[in-house]
């Protein structure tokens, strides 16, 4: 099986979204670069920065206007810093051994780009009066005209500039359904020629994504939606089940799927993990963690259990930022991803065995195995205390306790006792 499918640091690797605005007093890419020591004390591999660039002004929304709203693909917000700043904040994560994916918004511009007064009229979709169109609501922006080949060229040249000149790793895809295919893989292969480690990631769930060795990972909006559910209990165990056998067969083994219990939408619109998911934020986030071909995201403020929709228009730093309970409980799962190869994203990782249990409206218990390497998570994805009873078989034997540490002897027929959303991991090795 080839191995080289993906850059080979991203196979095991945690993603971190920084929203720049938010995440220090300051709200600039200098203070943000402080900060990466200690995600990479938290384990973090690969830093997404939600767009940087200047924000238009016609239209915008609220104070400070929507990272989504670009003015110029080429520069940096001033409220964030400049160019310099965007360059140390790169240097600095490249010498602590992280890795920096650029968000990139091809699908629309601010109503004041550049590009619409310097560019001819026809890069962009027009109304019936001539206007830039505005796609679905938001009036901030105005839609691309993919008709028109020299849009396809400028927005290539423009995501090269970062490649090259500011030595950026990789791109999250805003919206990546809403252009064509065929730009992305026209893209894609030019970026590849001069950056064959380059890592890509759409926000968007659509399998020809993945053709002509194109995006490394797509979003698990799905999975994401069904977790919420569960935790709420609009529905059941059960129809989680039946998604993970289903995706089984949607992608190519290859797919990487961004796993997450929050993000910048889910956080501003949605709520906070703590708001949609209750009792249940610490399993559905050790969830994301060993589900199969997951590529594990943690979100601007979860890493100190900041329970705060962040103002998507405006600053809303957080107010306090300091190692605590949150921050070591997700270096237990960074710690559990790395170390663990049957983990692994990706063709590389081990697929889902499912060991039959007594409750299966309630109880997931899951092996995912390699070579010299297994996993074991047994959890109760539930409001309820249930008796759980199975036969684990060929998995019994002498294994680790991810989250504590402590050897963990699973027997051969399990019985206990399990409390609402408990949950344990177990590693073994040779």
């Amino acid at each position: 099986m080839d191995k080289s499918l993906h850059p080979d640091w991203s196979y095991g690797a945690v993603l971190y979204e920084m929203n720049v605005r938010q995440l220090t007093a300051e709200g600039t890419l200098r203070a943000a670069a402080a900060r990466l020591p200690f995600l990479r004390n938290l384990g973090i591999d690969a830093v997404w920065l939600m767009p940087v660039y200047p924000i238009g002004r016609t239209n915008r929304k609220g104070p400070l206007g929507s990272y989504y709203s670009v003015s110029d693909y080429c520069a940096v917000n001033p409220e964030m810093g400049d160019m310099a700043d965007f360059d140390a904040f790169v240097a600095e994560a490249h010498r602590l051994g992280m890795k920096v994916l650029l968000d990139w918004v091809a699908n629309h511009t601010a109503r004041d780009a550049r590009w619409i007064a310097e560019r001819p009229a026809d890069w962009y979709e027009r109304d019936a009066e001539g206007t830039p169109a505005v796609p679905w609501d938001w009036t901030d922006t105005a839609k691309l005209n993919y008709a028109n080949r020299d849009v396809w060229r400028a927005q290539s040249d423009a995501m090269e500039f970062w490649v090259t000149r500011h030595a950026v790793d990789g791109f999250r895809c805003d919206m990546a359904m809403l252009v064509p295919a065929e730009f992305w893989y026209e893209t894609i292969a030019r970026l590849r020629a001069v950056k064959p480690d380059l890592f890509m990631l759409a926000e968007a769930e659509e399998r020809y994504l993945f053709d002509h060795h194109a995006f490394d990972a797509c979003y698990a909006w799905q999975m994401h939606h069904l977790l919420n559910d569960v935790a709420q209990q609009r529905t059941r165990l059960t129809a989680l089940r039946d998604y993970l056998h289903a995706d089984r067969e949607r992608y190519p083994q290859s797919a990487m799927r961004l796993a997450f219990t929050s993000n910048h939408d889910e956080n501003s619109w949605s709520g906070t993990e703590f708001t949609r998911m209750g009792a249940a934020r610490e399993i559905m986030a050790a969830f994301t963690f060993v589900v199969p071909r997951g590529l594990p995201l943690i979100y601007t403020g979860q890493e100190v259990g900041y329970d705060h929709a962040f103002a998507f228009f405006d600053r809303d730093p957080i107010p306090h930022y300091e190692a605590n309970a949150f921050t070591d409980f997700y270096r237990r799962l960074t710690a559990l991803h790395h170390d663990n190869e049957a983990l692994a994203a990706g063709e590389r990782g081990g697929g889902m065995i499912e060991i039959r249990n007594n409750a299966e409206d309630c109880l997931l218990t899951m092996v995912r195995e390699v070579p010299g390497n297994r996993v074991v998570a047994v959890m109760n994805l539930s409001p309820y205390a249930i008796h759980a009873d199975y036969r684990t078989g060929i998995y019994a034997g002498e294994y680790a306790d991810a989250m504590t540490g402590e050897p963990y002897l699973l027997a051969e027929h399990v019985e206990e006792e399990m409390a609402p959303w408990s949950y344990r991991i177990l590693t073994r090795r040779g």
